[in-house]
Parts: C-alpha cells; sequence; structure tokens
C-alpha cells in the first residue's frame, strides 16, 4: 500500500511521485520517491502547514513501524508512515505523548488518540483518522491552511465527499484525517487517498477459478466507489452487478438476504457481523463456503464456514486456531494453488480406488466363482500372495502421486453431497473386473482343455494373464479424463518404474529357478507372453474407448464455493468470497 495523494479542505495538493514518474508502488521502501506540490516544490518538514499537518497527524495517530522496508503493523498505517519518512515528518511521534487510544474496529471505521504535546504539558489534543464519511460527519469544522478553525457548510461537505468519491472511483483507499481539542471539538485535516493495488497474477487466478464454476465475491469496509474500481480491475464487477452494503444487510431479514445473495457481487462498508450473516445466507441456498479472514471478530464467521482460511501474515491466534487452514502468503494466488491441489488429489485418490477395487473385486470372484461352482482353482496360494502384493504396491501407490494435470483447475467442482464410489465408477470397477475375470478364465481352461488335468504351465500362464492385467488396468487408471496419450506415458516417473518393476518380478518369478520352485511355475515362451499381452490389452483398450466415449458427451455441471474476506492481498485489504 503506498499514500498516492495529498488533499486539503481547500483542495491543495501534493502527489507523491516515485523514481522515474511511476505513481505507484506497493512496498515499503522510504526511500523510493517524494511528496510534490502541484507546483513542483517537495514537502519537506512544515515547508507546506496545510499538506504537513495532514501528514503528521497521520504519524501521530498510527502505530505501525517501518524497520528494514518492512511494514510492522496494518497495512495503512504502513503507508501514512512511509510517507512520514519521504516528508521527514516520522519525527513527529517524539514530539507528542500518548495518553489514551480508541483503536480502530470495523463498526466504528476510526481510530483516536490522545496526546499531550512535550513543548506544552498539560495540553491535550486529539487526533482522528478513518474512513472519510464517518469522519466528516465527527467534525464540526475545517483547519484553513493548516491552522485556523474555520466551521463546515454543507457545500464544502458536499465538494469534500465528492472529491473522495473521484479518488475512490480511481482505485484510491481513502482516508480522512481530523483534528481537536477532545472528541466534541474535531476539525478537518484533509484526507489521503492509498493506493492498493491488486496482486500480479490476482486478476488472472480468479479468471481461472471463475471458469470453473467458483463464484467469487468481494466483502471490504471500503466505500462503494473503491470497491467496485478494485472490482472492475480484478474483473469481478462490471457496471450493472449488484452491490450490498453493511447497512442495507441490517435492514434485511434473512430469507430477504437469501433471495438476492446470489446475485450480490460485492459487499462494501461490511463488518465481521455482515460476513456472519453472508456465510450462512450462502450455505442456506446450498452453496459450500469458504471463509477468509484475519481478525479476532473473523472467528465465528472461520468457524460457520465449510472452509476457514486465516490469514497467516496479518491474522490474529484467534482466528488461525478458528480457521481449518492458515494462508501463510495472504495471497489470492495461494487460494487457486490449493483448489488446483485439491482437485488434483481427489482425482488421484479416485483413480487409486478404481484401481483398487477393480483388481480386487477380480480376484475375489476369480477365487469365489472356482469355489461355489467346484471349478479348479486357477491359481495357488503363493501367486494370489505375489498378485495381493501388485494390488497394494508399487504399481497402485504409484497412483496416488500422478502429476496434476496442468487444466485440473478448470474442472467444475463436484457436489459434496455425492460420494466418492458413485454408479459411474461403480460401472468402470465392473467391466473392468469382467473383463479381468473372462480373460483370465479363458486362459486357464484353454491351457487346460489339452490334458484336463492343472500343471505349472497351466497356472504360469493364468498367473501372468492376471499380472498382465493388472498392469494394463492400472495404465488405464492414471487418469479418469484423459485418454493416455494426452497425458503422456511417461509423466508419470513414479508409475512407469513401478509398473516394469513388477513386470521385471514377474519374469524372475516364471524364469527364476528358485523362484520356479516357490510359485510352482514354469517358463513361457515368447509366443505365450505376446499372446497374454495382446489378451490383457482388452482391458486397456475398453477403458480407453469408455472413456473417449464419456468424455466426447459430458457436459459440464457446475456446483458452487464461496470465499470470504477482504485480507486475500487481491488489493491487501479485499476480501473474496468464492461462490
Amino acid at each position: 500500500m503506498t499514500v498516492c495523494i495529498v488533499v486539503s479542505p481547500e483542495d491543495i495538493r501534493a502527489e507523491v511521485c516515485f523514481k522515474k514518474n511511476r505513481v505507484t508502488g506497493t512496498g515499503y521502501d522510504t526511500t523510493n520517491g517524494e511528496c510534490l506540490m502541484a507546483n513542483g516544490e517537495r514537502v519537506s518538514g512544515h515547508s507546506h502547514p496545510p499538506i504537513s499537518r495532514i501528514i503528521e497527524i497521520g504519524v501521530v495517530c498510527n502505530n505501525a513501524q517501518i524497520i528494514n522496508n518492512t511494514c510492522l503493523g496494518q497495512p495503512t498505517e504502513g503507508a501514512l508512515m512511509v510517507l512520514g519518512h519521504k516528508t521527514h515528518l516520522e519525527i513527529a511521534r517524539n514530539y507528542y505523548r500518548h495518553l489514551q487510544e480508541i483503536p480502530f474496529s470495523s463498526e466504528t471505521k476510526w481510530m483516536a488518540v490522545q496526546v499531550e504535546p512535550v513543548n506544552r504539558p498539560g495540553e491535550t489534543e486529539v487526533m482522528v483518522k478513518g474512513a472519510i464519511d464517518r469522519v466528516l460527519d465527527m467534525c464540526v469544522g475545517y483547519l484553513s491552511r493548516g491552522v485556523d478553525h474555520v466551521v463546515f457548510t454543507s457545500h464544502l461537505k458536499e465538494r469534500i465527499l465528492q472529491q473522495a468519491r473521484g479518488m475512490g472511483n480511481s482505485g484510491l483507499r481513502v482516508i480522512g484525517i481530523a483534528y481537536g481539542r477532545d472528541m466534541n471539538s474535531l476539525y478537518y485535516a484533509g484526507m489521503v487517498g492509498i493506493l492498493d493495488p491488486p496482486r500480479p497474477g490476482c486478476r488472472e487466478s480468479i479468471e481461472v477459478v471463475q471458469t470453473s464454476g467458483v463464484s467469487v465475491k468481494m466483502i471490504t469496509g471500503d466505500a462503494i466507489e473503491t470497491a467496485c474500481s478494485i472490482g472492475a480491475k480484478l474483473q469481478l464487477y462490471k457496471p450493472g452487478d449488484n452491490c450490498l452494503s453493511g447497512t442495507q444487510i441490517d435492514e434485511m431479514t434473512d430469507l430477504e438476504l437469501e433471495s438476492v445473495i446470489k446475485s450480490v457481487v460485492i459487499f462494501y462498508r461490511a463488518s465481521p457481523k455482515h460476513k456472519l450473516r453472508i456465510v450462512k445466507a450462502l450455505q442456506n441456498v446450498g452453496e459450500v463456503v469458504a471463509m477468509t479472514g484475519d481478525g479476532v471478530n473473523d472467528a465465528v464467521a472461520l468457524k460457520k464456514s465449510d472452509i476457514g482460511i486465516a490469514m497467516g501474515l496479518s491474522g490474529t491466534d484467534v482466528c488461525k486456531e478458528a480457521a481449518d487452514m492458515v494462508l501463510i502468503d495472504d495471497d489470492f494466488v495461494t487460494i487457486r494453488a490449493a483448489i488446483e491441489e485439491g482437485k488434483g488429489i481427489y482425482h488421484n485418490i479416485t483413480n487409486f480406488v478404481k484401481f483398487q477395487l477393480s483388481t480386487s473385486v477380480a480376484a475375489l470372484s476369480l477365487i469365489a466363482f472356482s469355489t461355489l461352482f467346484h471349478f479348479e482353482n486357477p491359481l495357488n496360494a503363493m501367486q494370489i500372495l505375489w498378485i495381493n502384493i501388485i494390488m497394494d504396491g508399487p504399481p497402485a501407490q504409484s497412483l496416488g502421486v500422478e502429476p496434476v494435470d496442468a487444466d485440473i483447475i478448470k474442472q467444475p467442482p463436484r457436489n459434496v453431497k455425492q460420494p466418492m464410489i458413485n454408479r459411474n465408477l461403480v460401472v468402470s470397477i465392473l467391466s473392468a473386473s469382467s473383463i479381468i475375470i473372462m480373460g483370465t478364465l479363458f486362459v486357464f481352461y484353454k491351457e487346460m482343455s489339452a490334458d484336463n488335468k492343472i500343471t505349472p504351465r497351466d497356472t504360469t500362464m493364468t498367473f501372468t494373464c492376471f499380472v498382465f492385467f493388472d498392469m494394463w488396468n492400472a495404465l488405464s487408471c492414471r487418469s479418469s479424463r484423459k485418454l493416455i496419450w494426452e497425458i503422456g506415458l511417461l509423466r508419470n516417473k513414479m508409475f512407469c518404474l513401478a509398473v516394469s518393476g513388477s513386470i521385471l518380478g514377474q519374469f524372475l518369478v516364471i524364469y527364476f529357478p528358485p523362484l520356479q520352485r516357490v510359485f510352482q511355475t514354469e517358463a513361457l515362451s515368447f509366443y505365450d507372453l505376446i499372446f497374454l499381452t495382446f489378451l490383457t490389452s482388452t482391458v486397456f483398450i475398453f477403458n480407453e474407448t469408455k472413456k473417449y466415449l464419456e468424455l466426447r458427451n459430458r457436459r459440464p455441471i457446475y456446483s458452487s464455493i464461496a470465499v470470504c474476506k477482504r485480507n486475500l492481498r487481491m488489493a491487501p485489504n479485499y476480501s473474496l468470497n468464492m461462490v
């Protein structure tokens, strides 16, 4: 955050100009830039009383510190302290002794300190900063040339508010500054416009999650002009979209709020109590809500939401304890990465379950049919144990680490009420199992029909057939939404190593004499291996064909998720609702 403009009640202006004439910046570098008047004169110390007085009050009514170009405290206060350093007015803190403080709250939207000038013991002064409309309502007049107290006129107040709205429309956060002997005799000193730009990559991330069916909403304590300007930069808001203020929420019943909640894009002048009502309203209309927060007052809304996300950098310990997860960098781009990772993990778990169940059902059914119908058992105990190792071993485990597809984030959210083992997954499991069972029994009875008795060759062919079926099935289970040539055969190196190791182990079992005796196998010919490879590939061909037909006819089904709070560093002080 960076202060870009300072305006006195009489419209005397100073702008903070950066090196190379850049009027942008997000850091807390106290050496980069200076504060210049319209005529090019530099503001330094009390060289320009109307402007200097505003900066001085902003420095004294402040709890932030700038150490090694790092802000310790609230970003807004940090921006005011940086301005103090650039104008050599940060030393003003030493001229006053703090007596009392009324901290900023989301309800009042202002902060006040009572101070005693060190050169005038016994006298007290009150300095206030906060939302421009709230500060103006508290003032009885304004400072003329930084000193004289002049009574407000309705025309002047309206002009100041109009200036503030203009600054807000350009994307600046507007902070009002006031001064007085006590809280009942405050005089308006001026306002500052603070640039709070979106972080790099934030707009693109919001666009990506929106294309996946996630609705993103903004919640902020700022005025509607500033909120809409930032929302437009993030492509969250366009003219004509609905906005709702905290005051309007207070006047609405729960049913009225639920009836309009989906159409609202921006909530402005909102406080933590409004966030709780927003979360409840979204949940009551069937949305899954992810709420972000950083303050003590956000804890209730974080706890109520389906996914509470606390700010790791600016968040309090209370909100971190109440949240389900902590965002360590306060950046929306990280939320996008988390959504992407979550979808990838769920996708891999589904593939793992599909492979495990299809192979397990096939193995169990093969033995069960043989037992129930008094058929000859096609596999011995050691071979069954070896198959079980392959099912639960490296090939299965490697499916869990399949790299996430680059476009996984664009997939629509799943219905959280839908179980993982759904109808489509059951059909895939049963169809793959049926092919494995029929193919294995075909090989067994084909080999046994020659002499009508079970020989080591018969069980070896059957055993190897089942293992090859497993490997082909695992290959087709790597992705449920892309064909194998689209994801690449060699992308998952762990899978390639696991399958290669399993096939090598199978060759050792049927060709290495010591293992032949243990597993009761015998060597197979090259023709046998070619025959088994082509036969077992049918499960892969079937699965890929089924996948192709499903993907060609699939239509996106959108669900929703909601995320709230303003400190997501889209712009550091804006809240997002992802629905």
